[in-house]
This record gives structure tokens, sequence and C-alpha cells, in this order.
């Protein structure tokens, strides 16, 4: 008899002592008695715990369905209260998470659950910790591990995505074309007031195509290539022929 009315608890945990029904007190961690057949005592563990919420249905408040899970941390607190105030603290906290994931998620959009979800972690994390703290518990952490989309809405994602990386390439070569055009407009204004700088880069020219061992046939005009507009045009014709 002796024995049975001695009991240990672990440092991480408590031990919650009923004498007749009523609430006797905390004891732990240690050693310490019970009256046999009078005090009843339940264990509650102290450390942080993991809550696996299982796959739940949302629809995005711009109504796309997505399946959503998540895992919870939490730990108790207050020994007593975990006990006294709730039948099941665990289970009653997996189904808190679950109803409370399912209001939060739906009142955001499908970009903001996809590219926001520290902060959407945060704040369901603060409902939770608000409304479990009378229970004795303390939410630590809520992470989002996964969201499931429909194959629809990813191909639709990636139409998306391949439509922006167009749109900037376009871009791209917009502005190419005009910083090009540009300094040709400029080289064309330097040429037309210095004609011995077009001359000389008309010869250059001229060296350029002559390492391709190809055929140069050089006729001038009576204007030459004193003008602007014929130093443009020039200076196409003889890239277009050194490409080839």
């Amino acid at each position: 008899m002796f024995l049975v009315s001695v009991k240990v608890v672990r440092q991480y945990e408590r031990a919650v002592i009923f004498r007749l029904g009523k609430l006797k007190g905390e004891r732990g961690p240690g050693i310490f008695f019970l009256v046999p057949l009078v005090d009843r005592m339940v264990r509650v563990d102290m450390r942080v715990r993991e809550l696996d919420v299982p796959k739940q249905t949302v629809i995005s408040r711009d109504n796309v369905t997505l399946e959503v899970d998540a895992v919870i941390y939490y730990k108790v607190t207050d020994a007593t209260r975990a006990i006294i105030e709730v039948e099941d603290y665990e289970a009653a906290t997996l189904l808190l998470a679950q109803t409370t994931l399912r209001d939060n998620l739906g009142q955001n959009q499908l970009d903001t659950i996809l590219s926001d979800r520290d902060s959407l972690n945060k704040r369901i994390q603060e409902i939770l910790d608000l409304v479990t703290g009378p229970w004795g518990m303390s939410v630590v952490m809520v992470t989002m591990r996964d969201v499931a989309l429909p194959e629809n809405m990813l191909r639709a994602i990636a139409r998306q995505a391949e439509a922006e990386r167009e749109k900037r390439a376009r871009i791209i070569l917009a502005e190419g074309e005009l910083q090009a055009s540009q300094m040709m407009n400029d080289a064309a204004t330097m040429y037309e007031d210095k004609p011995s700088a077009l001359k000389l880069r008309e010869f250059q020219t001229l060296a350029e195509i002559a390492k391709e061992k190809n055929l140069i046939v050089v006729s001038s005009g009576s204007d030459g290539f004193h003008r602007a507009s014929d130093a443009s045009m020039m200076m196409a014709l003889a890239r277009a022929a050194a490409d080839k």
C-alpha cells in the first residue's frame, strides 16, 4: 500500500491531484505521496507538442477551391486549468484549428494565400492563442505545410507566368530598339557635322568587309556619303554585307 501511494513526476510533467473529486492542487516535478483510494492523479505533459491538422477544403475570396493542411505547435502553461476548463484540450485545439484555418483563409484571395503565408500563419496563431489561453495553453507556432490547387488552376497560373515573361521580353526588346535608334540618330548627327569622320567610318567598314574575302565594288557619286541619311543607309548595308 505504501508503494502505491508514492508517485514520481518527471521534470517536464505536472500532476493534478483530486481528492474525493475535489481539486487538491498541482504537484511535481519530483516525488510525492497520495492517499490510497482517496486521491486521484492526472498527468499533464508540459512540453511543446505538435498537432497535425488534416487537409481542409477552403474556398478563397475569389472563389477558388483549394486544400490546405497545417501543423500547430502548442504547450500547456497551466496544468490545472487544462484539466478543469476543457474535457480534452488536445482534441479541442485540433477542432478549433481546423475551423480557424478555413475561416481565415476563406477571407483572402488566392494570390494572398500563396504569397503571404507568414502573415496568415501569424494571424491564425494569434486567434488560436487568444481562445486557448483560458484553457491554460499557449499556441507557439502555426505553419501551413501545403496548398493544393486543382489542375485547371495550375494550368492557368502557368499560362499567366508565361504571358508575364513574354511581356517583359517584349518590353526589353523595345527598349533596346529605342536605345539603338537614339544612338544611330546621334551618330548620324555627328557624321553630318563632320564629313571626315564619316569618310573614315566608310574606310573602316570596307576594311571589315574585306576581311571576309568578299568582292568589293566602290563607286563615288556626286554627293559622296556626306549626308546624314546616306550615312545611316551605308552603315546598314555594310552591316548586312558583313553578316553574309
